[in-house]
């Protein structure tokens, strides 16, 4: 059994020293009599009596950090202490339950089709939200930011169903559930690309809401801070499931709330004790657990257990006894103890201790039944009331409420705590018959009768109706919503900045990753934008070369600087400031994507367009956080995302997990992000230019940026005479072959990134060793061009007559096409289909390697001495080189 005083987290065995044995004690005697009146207690009403009283002793003294992580398995709030609920609870109760009725018929109606759908989460949560609609949740109008809410994905079909009594959805939109590819069908869960009227936050893929939220709250101070928006009357609210706290991302940034007090959170916990296929935590408490974390992180926690029948069986436990069992019943027990009849629950409940006995007696079945069948804190309008008030008035710290449920609550007994309810999509016609009668809605028998379940609405001009229209009138408005601002669109930056980078570097070498930073640290100066640019970077801004951003941006801590940096005295101190601009995550690659999505969101959220860019190892990018990338294009982020020491063979003394070789092929795989790998500075230049043009321009389009850009030093050109078109579309000839004649063999070398280095040496070798000339194009975007000949090829179906961007750049090039890049050889095949030469890609596929870029570059035969013995391999198979000329080439470079 769970330790009774410090419960489901105390240690097995008590040890034999004490932390406090290496502090003097400045009264051993006064501790010494503190111990045995503790003693006495404990011998003679035990020690839960003695839990009791050193909790009411910390209680009274009030002291932070002396409250205990865990407390009894109450209610937080007690009856007495609930304010008056300032609503009509009857009113709320039939809105509710018409949101009930036809989130359940929206979902049976749909399962003819086999489109699924979930009903029992909403069941278990209904009131949790509607509470918040009627009284709580911020809309839009006004200052444009009103509160960002978080639903549960699989509460929709709920959050659908209030849409569609309060007038912004029809009959026919519920129909189409699940069924979008006519064009007016609802999206399964919240996706603000599919319904972008109504949802402003994906949530469904678990653990990313309650992340994002967290940073959401920040983003929120970040902008105060900074003296863009006042976000004082934003609240970020955040429904989650107690299953979804299991995904690490759910916890993984509580101690970033805690550490900066983000009152402005709300997390909203629905404990009804079920996973998707079970218990939660069937032989533990989840409620406890999550309240230890929460705690240890510093949140304040509110706990809204039971429902006020349970008052009675509280007021009758003078012994402890009821408290100390609901402490020890784990929670599949009590899952069980919600499906069984009362005999069952007098029996293995109460029967467990002489105290709980005696208290059974006085109890009626009527009364056991409705306590452990139904009554929860979070069915009642006055708990939930009562806790989310709590959260609001709370200052220094975010709130969780840990509110428990059951799941498929009034869907009748086939539904209500059963593990398989997560799965099943339809009610019976005798259940709705059961749940129209428990919840007493006027649907007539003969509406029943017919094959399809009826929608249900009082009316559009129906006191109910009215009431809810009322309530969000006077909270600002409908809720959920996202709303377009007619700010969203940024004047252009100045030209300067970018020129520095058409210019080049002249003899001076310049990795491509601090030509960007460059760029970003001259626009961050543009009177009309520059504050709008928001750096977020996870820890490593010196590796990316961003330290001269600290003293002049800052680093945004909502503390300002407490200390004396230790490199005060250098040009380039670390400073941090409470309106700074640097988003400094620390070691968190999902923390800093969340930043950035909250940032590229801004423009909708807040309506205040911001330009986040995020840098990171382009190794722990995509790969590491590919599914906040996702999000980021549900959520219709825009911004520029930068992998720095970018390929396989730029940063090898590392090894193998720094070696990206592939997150071009997964962001290819991202409908919204345009993926770019520059060779030079200029090119660099241009694509940001008309990034912030598609992006933040008159007519913004739903798109981000991916750029990889390397760390390796390299001379970088200026730009030549029209190429800004080539660049942009992924393709363009940077450098001709010499003094070709017409009996001289041909090649096309198309390289990306660090590789158009590797390809121009080629190039030299091709001419003097072999005498053949090659013609070199710089690839800055294998996936613009495969994006652009899948257009083409669709619109061709049509009737069009478009040949690819790719196509017609490689007309009539002579000889075969060799493409070559410091990626696995899948990235640049993208476009294989649409050249109409000979094809021919090398690349870095398999593991990195640590050791120097030369000899890596050999090993996964991408140097320019391989590029050579490839092309030459590539003119042997047309005929217009000898066979023996490419052994030859291996022997005279040492392949």
């Amino acid at each position: 059994m769970p330790d009774p005083v410090y419960g489901v987290m105390a240690q097995a065995t008590r040890l034999p020293y004490s932390q406090l044995d290496q502090l003097p004690d400045r009264d051993p005697e006064e501790t010494a009599e503190w111990r045995e009146s503790l003693d006495a207690v404990t011998k003679a009403a035990g020690s839960h009596r003695a839990a009791y009283l050193m909790r009411r002793a910390l209680e009274h003294n009030g002291a932070p950090g002396l409250a205990p992580l865990e407390t009894d398995y109450v209610n937080t709030i007690p009856t007495s202490a609930e304010p008056a609920f300032p609503g009509d609870e009857a009113m709320e109760a039939r809105i509710t339950a018409w949101n009930r009725w036809n989130a359940a018929a929206m979902v049976t109606r749909g399962s003819r089709f086999g489109v699924g759908g979930h009903i029992a989460t909403f069941a278990s949560a209904a009131w949790l939200y509607e509470t918040g609609f009627q009284h709580f949740f911020r809309g839009k109008e006004g200052d444009g930011s009103g509160d960002q809410l978080y639903i549960q994905g699989h509460a929709s079909p709920g959050i659908y169903a209030r849409a569609f009594l309060d007038g912004r959805l029809t009959e026919d939109h519920l129909d189409h559930f699940r069924q979008e590819s006519g064009g007016k069908g609802l999206p399964s869960y919240p996706h603000p690309r599919r319904l972008p009227w109504l949802w402003e936050f994906p949530t469904v893929s678990m653990g990313l809401g309650p992340l994002s939220a967290i940073y959401q709250a920040r983003f929120n101070r970040y902008l105060q801070g900074r003296g863009i928006k006042d976000t004082a009357n934003s609240h970020v609210w955040a429904f989650l499931g107690d299953g979804e706290m299991d995904e690490p991302e759910s916890t993984a940034a509580l101690a970033l709330a805690g550490r900066e007090g983000l009152d402005n959170l709300t997390f909203v916990i629905n404990c009804n004790l079920q996973r998707l296929d079970g218990p939660v935590r069937a032989n533990f408490k989840i409620v406890q657990e999550l309240e230890a974390q929460f705690r240890a992180a510093g949140w304040n926690v509110v706990k809204s257990l039971w429902g006020s029948a349970w008052d009675e069986l509280f007021q009758l436990d003078t012994t402890g006894a009821l408290v100390r069992r609901l402490r020890q019943v784990p929670d599949a027990q009590f899952q069980t103890y919600a499906t069984r009849d009362v005999a069952y629950i007098r029996e293995h409940f109460f029967g467990a201790e002489p105290a709980l006995v005696e208290m059974a007696k006085v109890l009626t079945d009527a009364k056991i039944a409705e306590c452990f069948h139904t009554s929860r804190g979070g069915h009642e309008a006055r708990k939930v009331y009562a806790a989310y008030k709590a959260a609001v008035g709370f200052k220094g710290a975010p709130t969780v409420i840990l509110a428990q449920t059951v799941k498929g609550y009034t869907l009748g007994p086939g539904f209500e705590s059963k593990n398989a309810n997560h799965q099943m999509k339809k009610l019976s016609g005798k259940e709705f018959r059961a749940m129209r009668d428990l919840l007493d809605l006027p649907i007539p028998d003969a509406k029943l009768d017919e094959d399809l379940v009826p929608y249900g609405h009082p009316g559009a001009d129906s006191p109910e109706v009215r009431y809810l229209q009322e309530r969000r009138a006077a909270l600002g408005g409908p809720a959920p919503a996202r709303r377009l601002h007619a700010s969203a669109a940024l004047p252009q930056p100045e030209e300067r900045a970018f020129k520095a980078l058409y210019k080049g570097s002249g003899k001076q070498e310049m990795a491509t990753t601090m030509a960007f930073v460059r760029l970003v640290k001259d626009l961050m100066r543009d009177k009309e934008t520059g504050r709008r640019w928001v750096p977020i970077v996870p820890d490593e801004a010196r590796t990316f070369g961003m330290e001269s951003l600290f003293p002049s941006a800052g680093i945004y801590s909502p503390k300002g600087q407490t200390y004396e940096p230790v490199d005060r005295d250098q040009l380039m101190y670390y400073k941090e400031a409470t309106d700074g601009q640097i988003l400094n995550e620390g070691i968190t690659e999902a923390g800093a994507m969340a930043d950035f999505i909250a940032a590229a969101t801004s423009y909708a959220t807040h309506g205040e367009p911001m330009i986040p860019f995020y840098i990171f190892y382009s190794m722990f990018g995509w790969q590491r956080t590919a599914d906040q990338m996702w999000q980021l294009a549900d959520q219709l982020g825009k911004g520029f995302i930068v992998g720095a020491t970018a390929g396989r063979t730029t940063l090898t003394g590392e090894g193998l997990q720094h070696a990206d070789g592939h997150s071009h092929l997964i962001a290819s795989t991202n409908p919204a992000s345009l993926n770019y790998d520059p060779a030079f500075a200029y090119e660099i230049a241009v694509i940001v230019k008309d990034g912030l043009r598609r992006m933040y321009g008159e007519t913004p389009e739903d798109v981000f940026y991916y750029l990889t850009v390397y760390n390796e030093p390299k001379q970088q050109p200026a730009m030549p005479e029209g190429v800004e078109e080539g660049i942009l579309k992924g393709l363009y000839r940077f450098k001709e072959a010499a003094d070709a004649t017409s009996e001289t063999p041909r090649t096309q070398l198309l390289a990306s990134g660090t590789a158009i280095h590797w390809a121009l040496e080629a190039q030299r070798l091709l001419a003097e060793d072999w005498d053949v000339a090659a013609d070199v194009w710089s690839a800055t975007s294998w996936g613009e061009l495969r994006r652009d000949a899948l257009e083409c090829d669709a619109a061709r179906l049509e009737g069009e007559d478009r040949i690819p961007y790719v196509t017609r750049a490689l007309a009539g090039a002579p000889g075969p096409v060799v493409a070559v890049s410091d990626w696995m050889r899948a990235v640049p095949d993208q476009i294989a289909p649409w050249v109409e030469q000979d094809w021919t890609s090398i690349g870095t596929d398999g593991f990195g390697l640590s050791d120097t870029r030369d000899a890596a570059r050999r090993h996964f035969g991408v140097d320019p001495q391989s590029v050579v013995v490839q092309t030459l391999a590539a003119l042997a198979r047309r005929g217009e080189v000898k066979p023996e000329t490419v052994k030859e080439a291996r022997q005279r470079y040492g392949l």
